[in-house]
């Protein structure tokens, strides 16, 4: 999945990307509100985390301005004052979340998955298709008991497509969700990444679930 931070604090900044990655999350950063707002008018987004207080335009503004596009991207706020009129101006703003700093990490990443569910529609962070289990809390598969190892990649494909399970997804769609801007790959990585998927939750398995649409791409199914 792939998320937007906006922090102008460069060593949080680091932090928080080297933590998100670490988790398997693709991560664009950047320091300031105008470029913010670059990034998330030209590139599709599954969350964004914006500071409050940036040069260039604050957080609230960033986010004004794509709600007054119609985006409904998930967004949480980080804000160094706890204060009461702020929150509330941020969230009539149409922020979906809150998160005041100093933070634990733990939390930030516990808030990314609410607004994770709350874009699938999800109340529970637990998805099952057929015998297909995937815990997006602890990135574990299953299919019915037997556990199966994927990469972070792999997951992040996985999550992604069980996220949006009985929707074709074209390459370049995966492609745009799971790398950031700093992706240099091959034109066919993900097909790649495909085939390693159903070596290991297909093949040895009933129902297949991972289907090709020819010319278009992928979907989860049974």
């Amino acid at each position: 999945m792939r998320i937007l931070l906006a922090e102008d604090e460069k060593d949080l900044n680091e932090v928080i990307v080297k933590t998100l990655e670490k988790n398997g999350y693709s991560v664009d950063s950047c320091l300031d509100g105008r470029e913010a707002l670059y990034y998330l008018e030209n590139t599709e987004y599954d969350a964004a985390i914006l500071d409050i207080m940036m040069p260039g335009m604050s957080g609230i503004e960033v986010l004004k301005a794509i709600r007054s596009r119609g985006s409904t991207l998930p967004v949480l706020f980080l804000t160094a004052r706890d204060s009461v009129s702020q929150r509330v101006e941020g969230l009539d703003a149409g922020a979906d979340d809150y998160l005041v700093k100093p933070f634990a990490f733990d939390e930030l990443l516990a808030r990314i998955r609410v607004l994770l569910r709350k874009k699938s529609g999800s109340a529970q962070n637990l998805y099952q298709l057929a015998n297909l289990k995937v815990d997006l809390t602890s990135h574990s598969v299953f299919r019915d008991d037997t556990p199966i190892l994927l990469s972070a990649k792999e997951f992040s494909i996985l999550e992604y497509m069980i996220l949006n399970q009985g929707i074709v997804l074209s390459r370049e769609k995966i492609e745009e969700h799971i790398w950031n801007y700093d992706y240099q790959g091959g034109s066919n990585l993900v097909d790649v990444y495909i085939r390693y998927l159903r070596k290991k939750i297909d093949e040895p398995f009933s129902p297949k679930l991972i289907h090709t649409v020819r010319g278009v791409g992928y979907v989860l199914k049974e």
